[in-house]
């Protein structure tokens, strides 16, 4: 019964990974800058969001892709 109790804790305590972020969201979960993610965005830096009236969302898979395709090898 304790096991199971710790699990439901461990669930409701997880961190819930929205899909639309803010560039606030953005700074807090990748280190990146809001004035960064500003400049991107005006100078089209292949980083696709929506906004919606001023605010601006990016959706985590767009991020993650853009990071992925951004990565550079370093040969030593």
């Amino acid at each position: 019964m304790k096991n199971t109790q710790n699990e439901a804790i461990k669930v409701i305590n997880a961190p819930i990974q929205r899909e639309w972020l803010s560039r606030r969201d953005l700074s807090i979960e990748y280190g990146l800058s809001i004035s960064t993610l500003s400049k991107w965005a005006m100078t089209n830096k292949n980083l696709p969001f929506s906004k919606i009236g001023k605010y601006c969302k990016y959706r985590r898979s767009d991020v993650e892709k853009f990071l992925n395709d951004n990565i550079i090898e370093v040969v030593a």
